[in-house]
């Protein structure tokens, strides 16, 4: 991303990026790497991709960033399982108390996870931010999270042997 494309992007986030709250997701575990850095990359793909395409940039670059904004202790009620399907709407209600969201930006959140959940996304912006967040997790899952099960599995492997000397 250029210098001034960055600088943009920046003035777009700011407010979110570094509210309190918001902050909390550095130390939530997402995909590898923090939710924070994860909602970081899904942001600024979709601030591409909307700027690209003419499309409503600036309030599609805010609810990508805010897409997966809750903590573990949001969703401690939930299974690993019923927290992929309800986190959109979790991530909406506290987007909500914290910053202004029209009913675009709310859609644009809650039908990120388009299919797997059967909120439909309503407009191209919230169509895009679906794709950056496949793209982008596919990604970590890929580069972080392979590695980091790799690595685990790789030293119970040598554990086990170790022990078995």
């Amino acid at each position: 991303m250029s210098l001034k494309k960055t600088y943009e992007f920046d003035q777009i986030v700011n407010d979110i990026a570094n509210h309190e709250r918001f902050l909390e997701l550095k130390h939530e575990l997402h995909h590898g790497i923090s939710r924070y850095e994860h909602s970081i990359r899904v942001a600024k793909m979709t601030y591409s991709f909307t700027k690209k395409m003419h499309l409503d940039y600036e309030r599609a670059t805010r609810a990508a960033l805010l897409h997966d904004f809750y903590t573990d202790k949001d969703t401690a009620v939930y299974t690993s399982k019923e927290t992929f399907k309800v986190h959109p709407k979790i991530a909406v209600m506290n987007a909500k108390k914290y910053f202004d969201l029209d009913k675009k930006q709310e859609n644009m959140i809650e039908a990120h996870m388009f299919p797997a959940t059967l909120k439909l996304p309503k407009y191209t912006e919230s169509w895009v931010i679906t794709g950056a967040d496949k793209i982008v997790a596919s990604h970590e899952m890929y580069r972080y999270k392979a590695q980091m099960v790799l690595g685990i599995w790789l030293i119970f492997l040598f554990n086990v042997i170790a022990i078995q000397k």
